[in-house]
């Protein structure tokens, strides 16, 4: 077999040398068009689950670089004159340079031709000449570009400038530094690979890029292989009390904005793309050469796996990595969006920084980091706790060790003290009778969500007027009969659990008239039994009848509906009242530039598409009383292009707030058909995120939760100072409860209800105990291991604390 492979780096070669190993009869030729001892960058950092991979499938190798390893297991956060350290995490690093020298002389051990110095053959030819061609080029790969129109790249170019440089001395652990800079902040990736040196990567947005002079610096190109020496020069000074008198060390070194390179195939014919050629992730979670290696090795594995036939190994290769590089990729671009806007983060306390930096990409979270470094976290959650301020809510039992955790501690909304800062999220139950009146299906739903321990519960979609509801199965405050059911409700909760009970009120726009969905988020058109429907502009949703569009006398009648509908909230004995904004409904529709095409004073600007949504705020919190929360639930994005951005969502939550909303739920989408929502975990979060640090207003976070870590994470973090469960909540209405059995927590948090005490710690699960068979017990890694080479030593353990 003949196989081609175009790029020297460390994708390239680790292929070659595993396929050559595994079949001595190959025919392999590695291209590389630079010298055999050019590199660039500096060190490398593996993670220990892709050492374990190099170890089984190389030996040799995997001894080779050991050997060369630096090792250790903190990260240290620099930030506002303090460092925070948190340890268990586990790392191992080496010179970029070393790396392909040991990978060169591999290969050359094992009989793979190596090519340097000149380009490769047009890739055509090599595909006619060769049994197999790997693109292992690259970024900027020439043979995807060859073939673009069919590997199809999405090449993602990043705002922030990042320049990969060294400085000269062997830091103690993964360093990252944010400095407050007259510019704006600068941030540092930073972590040791030799005795001598460490690798020092600084990155900043483009605004503190521009503001600190490096524009014009960049603009004089410096000659093939060399340096930006005057930008090298300004970081410096930029740096210099962090650097301690050391230099910064360039090779090569420029400013790059990252690509994040996808393709929606890496294989044509004989042909298949490896490392950076088919995928790229952020530096900041250190794994573009650690997915380029297990990308060859998987490569090779699928080769030697006893397929017939080479179409279908390269398929089990694509079949086998993709999902691996998609998660990666996920976090990757978790983790270079929170970096692109550190800006919002920048503000924090050291603890709350620290930790936010750390569960950035969301793969590190609060039980994950109690795991590695269990006194990190204690005195994580205890900072916490102390920062929050004071509330109505019975104290934690004295001589209690740990606080309570984070989604149990009370919480202020308003005028209101809640147990816990778990909010069971409004869902549209379609069970109330043809005049909009609830029955024993809500009344069992909403119970049976209150009993099971949030701190609030909150009913979902309830119509101003006939007109304003989605189906004709959903409930309203629209007229006085409909009082008598909702307080029957409000008092079975305020009776017989601690939660507090919300409303959430609306009006349906152009997304009314439709049957009870069978599926998804939005019914069929009602053909009997329908109404017109209303909206900003008469733009129809998908293929539903247009909607009318609103006349400035409607808009009164409207006005005035939310008003009287929040009357009969505070009647009905609700505790919170919560204004539907988001998801396309008619508030949603003025907001949102996709839907609101009006040329009057309520569309255009934003601040004219939110001059209906402020109305109908002031009306509603004129009849609401001031003691009690307002909430407006809003989409922060429209994920679909020309539609809301995070930005406008800062300004629109500012303007609620000010208007008297005491606190903005964040969820994003359902506002035009084709939106394309980048769905995952907490994938909402961050636009909460955004709003809390930059409009400065207490934020309810939703969408993707499922775990109490995640939770726990994100209150940790300071992303949001609530959290709604929706589908989790319907899963398992006790999920609060649960939480806390799981957790080990009792205290006012999370009281159980008498009936429900013996269901209260976890039922006794399956499996055995096995035996000790060891004469002396294992000895536990070292939990803060630092890189302190010396002449002939390793690496110490530190013993001190972590902070």
């Amino acid at each position: 077999m003949r196989i081609a492979v175009v790029g020297g780096g460390p994708a390239g070669l680790y292929f070659a040398a595993l396929a050559q190993q595994l079949d001595p009869s190959r025919e392999i030729t590695v291209h590389e068009r630079n010298a055999a001892d050019d590199t660039f960058g500096f060190g490398v950092v593996f993670s220990d689950e892709t050492l374990d991979g190099i170890a089984a499938a190389d030996p040799g190798v995997f001894a080779a670089m050991e050997s060369e390893f630096a090792r250790w297991s903190d990260i240290d956060i620099h930030y506002r004159g303090r460092v925070v350290t948190s340890g268990g995490h586990g790392f191992a690093a080496l010179s970029r340079k070393r790396l392909l020298q040991l990978l060169q002389e591999r290969c050359r051990d094992l009989g793979v031709r190596l090519r340097y110095g000149a380009a490769a053959p047009p890739a055509d030819q090599l595909a006619r000449e060769n049994d197999l061609v790997i693109a292992a080029d690259g970024v900027h790969s020439a043979i995807r570009a060859k073939y673009a129109d069919v590997f199809q790249p999405s090449l993602d170019a990043r705002d922030c400038r990042y320049m990969w440089l060294a400085v000269d001395r062997p830091l103690e652990a993964f360093t990252f530094l944010v400095v407050e800079t007259p510019h704006g902040p600068v941030q540092v990736h930073a972590y040791p690979y030799s005795r001598e040196r460490s690798t020092f990567i600084v990155e900043m947005d483009s605004a503190t890029w521009r503001a600190a002079g490096f524009e014009a610096l960049a603009a004089r190109e410096p000659a093939p292989g060399a340096s930006d020496e005057a930008s090298i020069a300004r970081c410096a000074a930029l740096l210099d009390e962090h650097l301690g008198g050391r230099r910064l060390l360039g090779n090569n070194s420029r400013w790059v904005r990252f690509t994040t390179v996808r393709n929606r195939t890496w294989r044509y014919g004989n042909t298949v793309l490896l490392g950076d050629a088919a995928h790229t992730a952020h530096f900041s979670i250190g794994s573009g050469t650690k997915l380029a290696m297990e990308d060859a090795l998987a490569l090779a594995a699928a080769l030697q796996s006893g397929h017939q036939d080479l179409a279908t190994a390269l398929e089990r290769y694509e079949q086998d990595r993709r999902p691996v590089v998609a998660s990666t990729q996920r976090a990757a671009q978790a983790s270079l969006e929170w970096f692109e806007t550190v800006r919002h983060a920048v503000g924090q306390e050291p603890e709350q920084f620290a930790f936010n930096l750390l569960s950035r990409s969301r793969r590190v979270t609060h039980g994950n980091l109690r795991i590695r470094d269990p006194r990190y976290a204690d005195s994580l959650e205890r900072w916490y706790a102390d920062s929050l301020p004071p509330t109505g809510r019975p104290a934690e039992p004295s001589g209690t060790e740990r606080p309570a955790p984070p989604l149990f501690q009370p919480c202020r909304l308003g005028g209101l003290d809640l147990r816990n800062r778990v909010v069971a999220a409004p869902v549209a139950t379609y069970t109330a009778d043809a005049r909009g009146r609830v029955g024993e299906a809500e009344l069992l739903h909403l119970g049976g969500a209150a009993l099971g321990g949030p701190g609030l519960v909150l009913a979902g979609m309830t119509a101003v007027s006939p007109t304003g509801r989605t189906t004709p199965a959903c409930p309203g405050l629209w007229e006085d009969a409909q009082i008598a059911p909702w307080r029957r409700i409000t008092a079975l909760v305020h009776r017989q659990s601690g939660a507090a009970i919300g409303v959430q009120l609306n009006h349906s726009g152009r997304k009314g008239s439709t049957a009870v969905p069978e599926r998804g988020s939005l019914g069929t058109p009602l053909t009997e039994g329908g109404w017109e429907t209303c909206a900003p502009s008469p733009l129809a949703w998908a293929d539903h009848p247009a909607p009318r569009e609103l006349t400035e006398a409607e808009l009164d009648t409207l006005t005035e509906e939310f008003g009287q509908a929040a009357e009969r909230a505070e009647a009905a004995g609700f505790d919170v009242l919560e204004i539907q904004a988001g998801h396309g409904f008619l508030l949603s529709s003025f907001l949102s530039p996709l839907t609101n095409h009006r040329t009057d004073a309520y569309g255009g600007s934003l601040e004219a598409r939110l001059r209906f949504p402020l109305r109908v705020l002031t009306r509603v919190r004129a009849a609401w009383p001031a003691a009690k929360p307002l909430l407006v639930r809003i989409s922060a994005c429209d994920w679909a292009e020309g539609g809301t951005r995070i930005e406008e969502a800062v300004r629109i939550a500012a303007a609620l707030h000010a208007a008297g909303a005491d606190a903005i739920e964040v969820s994003s989408g359902e506002v035009v058909p084709w939106e394309r929502p980048a769905y995952g975990r907490t994938y909402q979060t961050p636009f909460a995120a955004r709003i809390r640090a930059e409009a400065a207003v207490p934020v309810i976070a939703v969408g993707g939760y499922s775990s109490y870590d995640d939770v726990n994470s994100s209150l940790l973090a300071g992303r949001a100072d609530l959290v709604a469960l929706g589908r989790v909540q319907l899963y398992d209405p006790a999920w609060t409860l649960h939480a806390a059995a799981e957790l080990g927590y009792r205290g006012p948090g999370a009281p159980w209800p008498r009936h429900l005490l013996p269901g209260s710690t976890p039922p006794p699960s399956g499996g055995r105990e096995r035996p000790a068979l060891t004469l002396h017990p294992a000895t536990a890694p070292a939990l803060h291991r630092r890189w302190r080479p010396e002449p002939g030593e390793a690496a110490e353990p530190r013993t001190e604390g972590t902070d």
